[in-house]
C-alpha cells in the first residue's frame, strides 16, 4: 500500500510507505515548503556583474602578474630611474588582452549554456500542455518528451505511448634615523629591481597567451583531422596545453569505441558443442560434419526448408552430434528463439507487415525493422537471429511476438530478471504457445556455465576461449523448464521481493539466484567489435616515438589480450607477463616479485603486462612501488576488468611517480571522463557513446588514428615554437639590458637609465613582439609529412632530451656578443678606478685572469 501525504504526520503503519512530495518532513504537523534550485545549466565562469573583479582577482593570483604589479607599485611609491608608465602600461596591456581572451571563451560557454537552457519543452501547467524553455522547468512539473529528444532534467517515467507503458532511454549523455638608513638601502635595492625587471618582460606572457590561443585554430583547420563520414573536425576546448602535446610519455586509452568502432557484428556461435560461422547470412559449420565430405561443408541458409517440422519440444534430448538434420535444426531453433526472446531490445514504430512471410530474406531486416538496445551486443544478436529466420517483431502488452518462417508466434512475457554487474547475466521467463514455462538466460561464461547441469558444457567452454582469442565478445545461452509447482513458487517469491519495502535489492538478488540454477546449456555467441582504421599503425608509431601505451578496458582477460595482439599493442615477440586472479595481498606481492625477477633474468627487449581490476586493487593497496617497478620496465600494459575510478587511479599513480611524466588519456564514453580529467592532456573521441568524453576533454577528435598527427606534428610544432619564443624573449632582453648593466659601472651605480622610458615601454610591446609571434605561429622547421612518417623525431625532441635551459644560459652571453671576462674586468676596474691601475690588488687580479 502506498500513501501520499503533503505536510501532516501520517499514521505509522508497517505495511505503508509515506512519501512527502515537494516539502521537508513535517515538524509538529506544520507544512514546510522546500525551495529547489532552478533547472538552468551553468558551465560559464563569469557574469556581466562579476567579470571585472573576478577576472582581476584570478589574473593577479598568477605569480608573474603579481610580480609586475609589485614593480608598478614600487615605482609609484619611491623615486625610480624609470617612469611608472614603463611597467604600468605593459601590465595594463597584458591584463586587458588576457581579459578579452578569457571573456571570449566564457562567452562561448554562455552561448552553449543558452542553447541548452533555451531548448523548447512541453510541460503540463494549469491542466494543459504549455510550451516553455528548459530553464523554466520546476520541480514537480510533468514534462512531455518525444522520440529522439534530450531529457531536459532528471525525470521519473509516469506514462508512455507504448502499450506496455515502457520507454527506451539512451544513456549513450571548481621609523627613526636607523630606520631611515634602512629605508634608503631598501629603496636603492628596489630601484635596481625596477631598472632590471625588463629581463623578464611582462609582454612575454601576453605573447605566449596569444600564441596558444591563435595556434589552437590550426588544429581545427587541419583537414587531415577531419572525418568525412561523420562530418566531424577536431575541436580544441583548452588552448593552454598545446605544448604538452609535444611532451607526452604515456598514453592511456579505452578499448571499446576508442580503438574499436563500437559496432557489434555477429560472427560465430557454438550450438550444442558445434561451432558455426555466419557467412552471407548463412550458418556454416567450422569443420566437416558426418553428413558431408571434406571440402564440401553444408550450411543452413535459414529454417525455411523445414516449414513442415512439428514444434520443437523442450524435452528433446541433446546430443553432441545430431543424428539427422531435423535434430540439428531443432537445436538451432531453440537456440535462436532464446536469442530472440532474452533481451530488452525495442523496435521503432515502423511497418512490419510482410516481414518473415514466406522464405526469409536477410536483406529485409535492416530496411524494415529498426532495433534499439541499451547494449550493442543485444542488438547484434537479435539482428543475427532475424537473418537466420527467427524474427523478433516486438512487444504487445505482455507478449513478445516472433515470426518463424512467416508464422507469427506469441510468447507471454511473465518476468524479466534484469541484468546487474554482480550477477553478470539477465533472464526472461516466458510461456510458449504450447503452454510450457521456460526461463532463457544469457550472460558471461563465468556466470552461466557454473549454473548449468546439462548440455555440452566443456566443449562450449573451449569454444568460448577460442572465440576470445580471436578478440570476439562472448555470451553463453541457457534455458530451464519449470513445472507448474516450480513456477508458482517462483512467481510468489518474485512478487514478495519486488514489493518489499526494505532490503528490496538484496531480496531480489536472492530470488534471482534461486531461479537461475539447474540450467541446460544451449551454446554461446561471439560478436566482433572491429578495430578502427589504422589503429595498428598508430599504436606502432606511438611506440617508435618512445611513448608507452596502456589499454584500460572492462573486457575479460582473454578478449583484452586478443584485441591487444590484433591492434599491435602487444606483438608476438613480446614477453607477456600476467598479474591476474590474485586473491590476497601476500599472493599479489609474491607474484609481483616473480615478475620483477623475470624481467631482470629474461633477455627480452620488450615486455608486456596484463593486470585485472581485482589484482590491481591489491597491488595499489600495499605494493605500489613494486607494481610501479614492474610497469616501468614494460613497454605495453593492459588493464582488464577495470572500473572507471580504477582507470583514474592508474593514471594518477603514473603522474605522481618520481619521473613526473606527461600523461595523455583517450576515451569516448561517459565512463572515461574520470581518466580524461585526471591525465595532463585529455582526448575525447567523438564516437557513438554520446559526447560526454568530448565535452569534458581538452581536445576532441573523431578517430584514434588522428592522434598520431595531433602529437607528432601539432604537438611537436607547438613545443618547439613555444620554447623558441621564450628563449628568444630572454635572449633579446639580455641583449637589451646588458648595456644598462655595464653603464652602471661608469655612472657609479647611480641608477641612471641608459634608455628613455618610452623606449623601455615600447621595446617589448611593439618593436620586438610581433615578429616572434608570427614566427611562433607559422614556423615549420621540419616538413609535417616527415614528422608523421618518422616518429623517432618526436622522441628526440621530448621533454627529457630537450632540457637545454642550462646550456642556453651558459651561451646566452656569448650569443649576445658579450664576453663574460669583459664583464668581470669592467666590474673590477670600476672598483679600483680611484687607485692606480697597477696597484697590487689590481695586478693580482689580472695575474689570476691570465692564469
Amino acid at each position: 500500500m502506498l500513501k501520499l501525504y503533503r505536510g501532516f504526520d501520517p499514521p505509522h503503519q508497517s505495511d505503508t510507505r509515506t512519501i512527502y512530495i515537494a516539502n521537508r518532513f513535517p515538524q509538529n504537523g506544520l507544512y514546510t515548503p522546500q525551495k529547489f534550485i532552478d533547472n538552468r545549466i551553468v558551465s560559464s565562469k563569469y557574469t556581466v556583474w562579476n567579470f571585472v573583479p573576478k577576472n582581476l582577482f584570478e589574473q593577479f593570483r598568477r605569480v608573474a602578474n603579481f610580480y609586475f604589479l609589485v614593480i608598478f607599485l614600487v615605482q609609484l611609491m619611491i623615486d625610480t630611474p624609470t617612469s611608472p608608465i614603463t611597467s604600468g602600461l605593459p601590465l595594463f596591456f597584458v591584463i586587458t588582452v588576457t581579459a578579452i581572451k578569457q571573456g571570449y571563451e566564457d562567452w562561448l560557454r554562455h552561448n552553449s549554456d543558452n542553447e541548452v537552457n533555451g531548448a523548447p519543452v512541453y510541460v503540463v501547467r494549469s491542466g494543459g500542455l504549455v510550451k516553455t524553455r528548459s530553464k523554466n522547468i520546476r520541480v514537480g512539473d510533468i514534462v512531455r518528451i518525444a522520440k529522439d529528444e534530450i531529457f531536459p532534467a532528471d525525470l521519473v517515467l509516469l506514462s508512455s505511448d507504448r502499450l506496455d507503458g515502457s520507454c527506451h532511454v539512451t544513456t549513450a549523455s571548481l621609523d627613526g634615523e636607523t630606520n631611515l638608513k634602512i629605508l634608503r638601502f631598501i629603496s636603492d635595492f628596489l630601484a635596481f629591481l625596477v631598472l632590471y625587471n625588463f629581463i623578464i618582460p611582462i609582454s612575454l606572457y601576453v605573447t605566449v597567451e596569444m600564441q596558444k590561443f591563435l595556434g589552437s585554430f590550426f588544429i581545427a583547420w587541419d583537414l587531415d583531422l577531419y572525418h568525412e563520414e561523420s562530418d566531424q573536425k577536431a575541436q580544441v576546448n583548452t588552448s593552454d596545453l598545446n605544448e604538452e602535446l609535444g611532451q607526452v610519455e604515456y598514453v592511456f586509452t579505452d578499448k571499446t569505441g576508442t580503438l574499436t568502432e563500437n559496432e557489434m557484428q555477429f560472427r560465430e556461435c557454438s550450438i550444442n558443442g558445434m561451432k558455426y560461422q555466419e557467412i552471407n547470412g548463412r550458418l556454416v559449420p567450422e569443420g566437416p560434419t558426418p553428413d558431408s565430405s571434406e571440402g564440401n561443408l553444408p550450411y543452413l541458409s535459414s529454417l525455411s526448408h523445414l516449414n513442415n517440422l512439428s514444434h520443437f519440444s523442450t524435452s528433446s534430448s541433446f546430443r553432441t552430434s545430431p543424428e539427422n538434420e531435423t535434430e540439428l535444426i531443432q537445436e538451432h531453433d531453440l537456440f535462436f528463439k532464446a536469442v530472440s526472446l532474452c533481451h530488452t531490445v525495442q523496435i521503432s514504430n515502423v511497418q512490419t507487415d510482410g516481414i518473415g512471410d514466406g522464405p526469409w530474406q536477410s536483406n529485409l531486416a535492416p530496411s524494415q525493422l529498426e532495433y534499439y538496445a541499451s547494449s550493442p551486443d543485444e542488438k547484434a544478436l537479435v539482428e543475427a537471429a532475424a537473418r537466420i529466420g527467427i524474427v523478433f517483431i516486438g512487444n504487445s502488452e505482455e507478449t513478445m511476438e516472433v515470426k518463424i518462417l512467416g508464422k507469427l508466434e506469441r510468447f507471454k512475457l511473465l518476468h524479466i530478471l534484469e541484468f546487474d554487474s554482480s550477477r553478470r547475466r539477465m533472464s526472461v521467463i516466458v510461456q510458449v504457445p504450447s503452454g510450457e514455462k521456460l526461463l532463457f538466460a544469457k550472460g558471461a561464461e563465468s556466470s552461466i556455465l557454473p549454473k548449468c547441469i546439462g548440455g555440452e558444457i566443456e566443449k562450449t567452454r573451449i569454444h568460448v576461449d577460442e572465440f576470445a582469442l580471436k578478440g570476439l565478445r562472448t555470451l553463453c545461452i541457457a534455458y530451464r523448464q519449470f513445472t507448474s509447482e516450480e513456477y508458482e513458487e517462483i512467481d510468489r517469491r518474485l512478487f514478495e521481493a519486488r514489493t518489499a519495502l526494505q532490503q528490496r535489492e538484496e531480496k531480489l538478488a536472492n530470488v534471482f539466484q534461486f531461479i537461475e540454477k539447474n540450467l541446460i546449456l544451449l551454446g554461446a555467441t561471439a560478436v566482433e567489435d572491429r578495430l578502427q582504421d589504422k589503429v595498428r599503425e598508430t599504436i606502432e608509431a606511438l611506440r617508435m616515438a618512445g611513448i608507452k601505451v596502456w589499454v584500460l578496458t572492462g573486457d575479460k582477460h582473454e578478449t583484452a589480450v586478443s584485441v591487444s595482439l590484433s591492434c599491435g599493442h602487444f606483438h608476438r615477440t613480446m614477453n607477456i607477463l600476467e598479474l591476474v586472479n590474485q586473491k590476497s595481498d601476500n599472493e599479489c606481492a609474491e607474484q609481483l616479485r616473480q615478475l620483477a625477477r623475470r624481467i631482470t633474468e629474461d633477455h627480452v627487449i620488450q615486455h608486456g603486462l596484463v593486470v585485472d581490476g581485482t589484482s590491481l586493487s591489491l597491488a595499489l593497496r600495499e605494493h605500489e612501488k613494486l607494481f610501479m617497478e614492474v610497469c616501468r620496465n614494460c613497454s605495453a600494459v593492459i588493464c582488464c576488468r577495470m572500473a572507471p575510478l580504477q582507470k583514474a587511479k592508474v593514471i594518477r599513480l603514473i603522474k605522481i611517480s618520481p619521473e613526473k611524466p606527461i600523461t595523455l588519456a583517450v576515451g569516448d564514453g561517459a565512463n572515461d571522463v574520470s581518466m580524461i580529467q585526471e591525465a595532463h592532456v585529455g582526448i575525447g573521441i567523438m564516437g557513438k557513446e554520446g559526447r560526454q568524453a568530448a565535452r569534458n576533454s581538452d581536445y576532441a577528435i573523431a578517430r584514434f588514428k588522428f592522434l598520431s598527427k595531433l602529437l607528432f606534428v601539432h604537438g611537436h610544432f607547438y613545443y618547439i615554437r613555444i620554447a623558441t619564443l621564450v628563449q628568444y624573449f630572454f635572449y633579446k632582453n639580455v641583449c637589451f639590458i646588458t648595456p644598462q648593466f655595464l653603464y652602471q659601472f661608469y655612472c657609479l651605480f647611480s641608477q641612471q637609465t641608459l634608455y628613455d622610458s618610452v623606449y623601455l615601454t615600447l621595446y617589448n610591446i611593439c618593436f620586438t613582439s610581433l615578429p616572434i609571434l608570427i614566427y611562433s605561429l607559422l614556423e615549420q622547421h621540419i616538413d609535417p609529412h616527415v614528422l608523421q612518417s618518422k616518429p623517432t623525431l618526436y622522441r628526440k625532441w621530448s621533454r627529457k632530451q630537450t632540457d637545454c635551459d642550462r646550456k642556453y644560459f651558459e651561451h646566452v652571453f656569448p650569443l649576445a656578443g658579450i664576453d663574460p671576462g669583459l664583464v668581470k674586468d669592467t666590474f673590477y676596474q670600476s672598483i679600483f678606478k680611484k687607485k692606480k691601475a697597477h696597484s697590487y690588488k689590481y695586478r693580482l687580479y689580472k695575474l689570476n685572469q691570465h692564469v
